[in-house]
């Protein structure tokens, strides 16, 4: 990959996106093919284990309020799970906060489309994974004419607010479209139904979804020219290559930790010329 991040290479421009000229099955900086992507995979895995140990340690030793959001957004089949599974398969769930937003609630529909949102933020010290979010209160109301144009159309600054206060509290966050093509996604749809062990998976409102493909697209467009900014950048990964999509998200995830200085913290009051005494008696 050389000196260019991946982060340079699949962050979103500013100006308008196109997404149909981004190729679903490209590979940006990949380490070398498939073999090479996942074996570097396990090694970003450790190293994603120690900086997730050091920022939780840094809030519980030093009331830090580092923590980390990734936020993945994508059409159906577009391998969330996945990615939360196996491109952060090194970190340790007791320090991690998973939330799937599906369609509000009832009590969740009488309040702001944040407040939902606010609830899932992750504490100091915490990774925070959001599978889908707030972002489908510009997608998918759009797309169903779920609420007025004049609803929908305030949010952009209103997201951009909010994701500007949670950096300023020390959030740092990471936004992934998962970029995955129609004819990909009716394959995976398609094996689903055929597999017994993976028809549980299927809904069949995700037909729906489908039927509205371009409409999405055009959501998607417009959430990338206005939502991305400096403390909440979007990156488009494209996915239609499983072993990429998961080697890109946890390659993406590392560097942000990597970017947010982070140390093993120093524990001063302990007296350890006799605290080991002590275990050594014992």
């Amino acid at each position: 990959m050389g000196e260019t991040s991946l982060r340079e290479l699949l962050g979103v421009k500013p100006g308008p996106v196109d997404l149909r000229t981004i190729d679903t099955r490209a590979t940006p900086g990949d380490p070398g093919g498939k073999e090479k992507a996942t074996a570097a995979r396990e090694q970003t895995g450790r190293a994603l284990a120690d900086l997730q140990e050091q920022m939780f340690a840094m809030a519980a030793v030093e009331d830090s309020p580092k923590r980390l959001l990734l936020v993945l957004q994508g059409m159906d089949a577009s391998g969330k799970d996945g990615a939360i599974k196996r491109g952060l398969g090194g970190m340790n769930p007791k320090w991690m906060h998973v939330k799937g937003f599906e369609a509000p609630t009832e009590e969740e529909a009488r309040h702001h489309f944040l407040w939902r949102i606010r609830r899932e933020v992750p504490a100091p010290g915490i990774v925070g994974v959001f599978d889908r979010s707030h972002y489908e209160d510009v997608l998918v109301v759009r797309v169903y004419s779920l609420v007025p144009e004049d609803v929908w159309q305030p949010r952009f600054e209103e997201i951009n607010a909010f994701e500007r206060e949670l950096a300023d509290d020390g959030v740092a966050i990471v936004k992934v479209f998962l970029h995955i093509s129609r004819d990909y996604q009716l394959e995976r749809q398609i094996r689903r139904l055929e597999r017994v062990d993976k028809r549980w998976k299927f809904n069949e409102a995700d037909i729906d979804d489908r039927e509205h493909w371009d409409e999405f697209r055009t959501a998607y467009e417009e959430v990338f020219e206005r939502c991305n900014t400096p403390w909440a950048p979007w990156y488009i990964v494209p996915a239609d290559r499983k072993w990429y999509r998961m080697w890109a998200v946890s390659q993406l995830v590392k560097e942000t930790l990597e970017g947010m200085r982070l140390h093993s913290p120093e524990r001063r009051e302990l007296d350890i010329p006799r605290l080991l005494e002590r275990l050594r008696d014992s």
